[in-house]
């Protein structure tokens, strides 16, 4: 972390962590407020992230199998309505289109808040054989859900997202890919973003309208708030049973296959900025940061300095590293500041008496250490400070998530452990709906996941005092 905070515009997150995340979202060109209330435009800082984002994990699902399709953005009501628990869930977030031009449509059309219902209709079309199973759908769209309240990357009534949907002959082979995909989605915000998670299963309560098992990764926010980050849906063979669809299996028998969903959405970006800014802006994971280094000229008038601080830039950009040189005429000093507010996860200085040397000075936009740097071996140190810097986020992060999960036997304790530190909750519990709902009406927490990682805390239920059957965590989400 920087030592000394030179944006004065950002709020600290100590005073306002809401402002902080608004000034920080604004300040450094991630995003604007257009004329309609919910829908943000994504400026190019912020969509460049987005890309990164898409770019790393579109890959890794295609290494699972999956391949990129499109869907219509409109749904017809009639179709919609054939799932009826899904369409429950999802009625009051829908816009709907009912005029074609001039002319009143004869049916609602529903703009998609998400795609199973269209899926199910392709697949319908599809698949008639086991020889046509598994199919391994993504796509990668915007989304709309009328909400209430909005706020950048976190809640929008229009976001991007990616949305997987696959179909299988089994209900073991289905199981496996949503936990597959669940796990996928755990590694890459662990390997690629820093954020570490946490792995496990929502209650019935929470999962997804329609599916039989939802499960999820949560992260921990610095504000020790909880941040669902990507979830991973069972459907079973519901959805299939609902839209006719069929498959002759190897036995020549009729039968319906079994279903997941799977997705992530530009929420993942509130995620970083919440993970690991500071009171100086973003701090960005090298991996999807837009620019990797940020070269900054020292004294850059004097003769020859801007021609090898170009020449350095060449150099990286041909190892594959993203680079910005500043020529622009500010001082160093506001250089500094708007690319630390920008998060650039490493910042190079190059001036006379560097080149005089054949070095530069390499600067961690994670914790401000300076290293001098042969340019002889610039690539090479600049690749390993990366990975420095992608660990000490990790280990940063992972400490905030460790050092906030506080163990409850009653509920008033679980609510005194909530108010004083705030964080994950983790206790017994009995498994009925009821202990879940009273938890927040009393303590103003919900329950984030049932951990597929179990311990055994104590005999009985802190909410009811029933036998528990599994440890839960609890806590304030956004």
């Amino acid at each position: 972390m920087a030592k000394e905070k030179k944006v004065e515009q950002i709020t600290d997150m100590e005073v306002d962590f809401a402002q902080w995340y608004t000034d920080v979202c604004k300040k450094a060109e991630l995003i604007d407020y257009s004329s309609i209330k919910g829908m943000f435009i994504y400026r190019p800082y912020g969509y460049a992230i987005w890309e990164n984002i898409q770019r790393l994990m579109d890959a890794e699902f295609k290494k699972t199998g999956a391949e990129n399709v499109y869907m219509p953005m409109l749904i017809p009501e009639s179709l919609l309505q054939k799932e009826k628990d899904h369409v429950e869930g999802f009625a009051p977030e829908c816009a709907w289109v009912t005029m074609g031009g001039s002319e009143k449509l004869e049916e609602r059309y529903c703009i998609r808040p998400t795609s199973e219902t269209l899926f199910c209709e392709h697949f319908h079309d599809i698949i008639h054989s086991w020889r046509d199973l598994p199919k391994m759908y993504n796509q990668w769209c915007s989304v709309l859900r009328w909400e209430k309240t909005s706020r950048p990357f976190l809640r929008h009534r229009e976001f991007l997202w990616q949305e997987g949907h696959t179909m299988h002959a089994t209900a073991e082979e289905a199981r496996e890919e949503t936990e597959r995909m669940l796990n996928v989605y755990a590694d890459f915000c662990e390997n690629v973003l820093a954020m570490p998670v946490t792995r496990g299963q929502k209650t019935d309560k929470e999962k997804f309208n329609g599916a039989e098992a939802t499960y999820t990764i949560e992260c921990m926010m610095h504000d020790r708030k909880a941040l669902q980050a990507g979830t991973s849906h069972f459907f079973g063979d519901g959805f299939a049973k609902a839209f006719d669809i069929f498959y002759t299996d190897k036995n020549n028998q009729k039968v319906n296959p079994f279903q997941t969903s799977w997705g992530v959405s530009t929420r993942l970006i509130g995620g970083i900025i919440m993970t690991h800014g500071d009171n100086s802006g973003l701090v960005l994971p090298p991996k999807i940061a837009p620019v990797q280094i940020v070269i900054i000229p020292i004294a850059m008038h004097k003769e020859g300095v801007l021609e090898k601080a170009r020449a350095v830039a060449e150099t990286l950009r041909a190892a594959g590293l993203r680079v910005k040189l500043d020529e622009s005429e500010q001082s160093p000093g506001w250089k500094f500041a708007e690319y630390e507010m920008k998060g650039v996860p490493l910042r190079l200085e190059l001036g006379p008496k560097d080149i005089e040397q054949n070095q530069c000075v390499l600067v961690r936009r994670d914790n401000g250490e300076k290293s001098f740097v042969s340019l002889d071996s610039l690539v090479e140190s600049a690749n390993t400070l990366m990975d420095a810097v992608h660990d000490g986020m990790y280990a940063k992060a992972k400490r905030n998530l460790d050092e906030n999960i506080y163990d409850a036997f009653t509920l008033e304790e679980a609510k005194r452990l909530q108010q004083e530190h705030g964080g994950f909750i983790r206790t017994m519990w009995c498994g009925d709906e009821a202990c879940e709902i009273r938890m927040k009406e009393e303590a103003g927490m919900t329950s984030r996941c049932i951990p597929f990682a179990q311990q055994h805390l104590a005999d009985t239920c802190a909410i009811c005092g029933k036998p528990a059957k599994k440890m839960i965590y609890w806590g304030v989400a956004y």
